[in-house]
């Protein structure tokens, strides 16, 4: 019997095009249980493909995965390339406010009526797979079948694709790349991928393809050696950050009056690149980038003269993500940083950026997260940066992290790091950043707001900022 689970309600006035896509099991709503590995399969991906005329076959492909870091790696690298003069198609996930920002041609999104149109093309034969199957396609295998026709049709001649999650059994993975990267490792997604750094190298490290280079930039000695052996059972040249390639970050120098993402030097054994102005904030975009430009050089070496200097320095001026330390600022109001860190790693990266490239202040943090995530492990790195926390939630995914054990979870780490700062409870989002945004908790001149511990709680505090919540 074929069964179809509704892990969230389609948005608001959809059409039938995308109230069938939000019918379909959605890991990055429903979030994953121990059932979620053992339907975690690309034989599926790889009939619906076959049935649609197996349309990743023939182009250059970037395929870009990591604990973090990957998203903004695959963006410079579009970048890049498209102001090289390539007609780059770039599948990311997951998407902020609408689903057509995951499929961009030459940096626009899909328009609506043509993905529409690829929804109802392919969904006859969806169903019918579903039928023979007994098993429903997920949301993720659907969506990647319907960017990879529409970049072969479009005549997209560099395709870059961000992995879902983990990499080895990701639904993108049918794809051969021209070079495939590894940005990083650290604990996500422990029930589907691992328990241990280790284990989640491997999962990542499914990726990479026999006698085809690839890139990393993970450091740490357990997970990279993992990487390495792949690499070299494989037969796959690697390029590893740290030893091939390597960069050194310069920060903005105090005093600081404004935000400043700062500079990075990289380099490799070849020779030394110019130092670039990072388009996006943090010591760990240095890291991005150096990554960036490995992958491009190995692209290099195996196909040609891919980019100049002029293509990077261009696509970086390019490069914005939103919601990765996007700042904002009301005239006489406090600085806004909206981040949607949600691990670990990504709020240590965030901890260390407000401390880099940040001047000092009174700063509040608007914290909510997702259940499956590491809340005290979040906390412990963001609340020795912030003065005073709003624990909050998002209101459109089910997966949110009650406000009051949030709440909770500030006073335990607070207790047990000797912090000082004040917790106040706002359910909902929208009144939490106003309760952030009064002057007697954040002052106006000098003030800080900083929302982070989920995509989906950035997604909707910009939504309340625009004004289109």
């Amino acid at each position: 019997m074929v069964t179809t689970t509704l892990t969230t309600s389609p948005p608001s006035g959809s059409d039938p095009a995308l109230a069938f896509l939000y019918r379909r099991i959605n890991y990055e709503r429903a979030g994953v249980s121990d059932q979620t590995k053992r339907e975690l399969r690309l034989t599926r991906m790889r009939r619906l493909v076959r049935v649609l005329g197996d349309p990743h076959d023939g182009p250059i492909v970037l395929h870009v995965t990591g604990t973090k870091g990957k998203g903004s790696t695959a963006t410079m690298l579009a970048a890049i390339l498209r102001q090289a003069g390539w007609r780059v198609g770039l599948y990311t996930s997951p998407h902020l406010h609408r689903i057509e920002e995951r499929i961009r041609l030459d940096g626009e999104p899909i328009d609506p009526q043509v993905f529409r149109g690829l929804v109802e093309e392919v969904r006859p034969v969806v169903e019918r797979l579903d039928r023979e199957l007994g098993a429903s396609l997920t949301f993720f295998e659907v969506l990647t079948a319907i960017a990879f026709l529409h970049f072969a049709r479009v005549g997209a001649e560099v395709w870059v694709v961000e992995v879902g999650m983990g990499g080895r059994l990701d639904s993108t993975n049918i794809v051969r790349p021209a070079v495939a990267t590894i940005t990083s490792v650290s604990l996500d997604h422990v029930r589907i991928l691992g328990d241990t750094p280790e284990a989640i190298a491997y999962e990542k490290a499914g990726i990479v393809k026999r006698r085809r280079p690839a890139v990393t930039g993970v450091g740490e000695p357990g997970p990279a050696a993992v990487i390495r052996r792949v690499a070299r059972q494989r037969r796959a040249p690697l390029t590893h950050i740290g030893f091939d390639f390597d960069f050194e970050y310069d920060p903005p120098a105090p005093p600081l009056d404004r935000p400043d993402p700062g500079r990075a030097r990289v380099w490799s054994r070849h020779r030394e690149l110019q130092g670039f102005r990072l388009p996006l904030f943090g010591r760990h975009q240095a890291h991005n980038l150096a990554v960036t430009l490995a992958t491009l050089d190995s692209l290099a070496e195996h196909h040609g003269p891919i980019v100049d200097h002029e293509a990077i320095r261009l696509g970086l001026e390019q490069t914005r993500i939103d919601a990765r330390v996007e700042t904002r600022r009301d005239p006489g109001g406090p600085w806004l940083v909206i981040d949607g860190c949600h691990n670990v790693a990504s709020a240590r990266a965030l901890a260390e950026t407000l401390a880099d490239c940040f001047p000092p202040g009174s700063r509040t943090l608007v914290f909510g997260t997702s259940q499956d995530k590491d809340l005290a492990g979040q906390l412990e790195q963001l609340l020795p940066t912030c003065d005073r926390v709003v624990a909050t939630r998002y209101v459109n995914n089910p997966r949110a992290v009650a406000p009051e054990a949030v709440a909770r979870a500030v006073e335990q780490v607070a207790c047990r790091i000797g912090w000082s700062g004040g917790v106040h409870i706002e359910p909902d989002p929208a009144r939490a950043l106003e309760r952030a945004r009064d002057p007697d908790l954040t002052p106006p001149d000098f003030g800080q707001i900083v929302v982070a511990g989920s995509l989906f709680l950035a997604a909707e505090a910009r939504e309340v900022l625009d004004g289109t919540h």
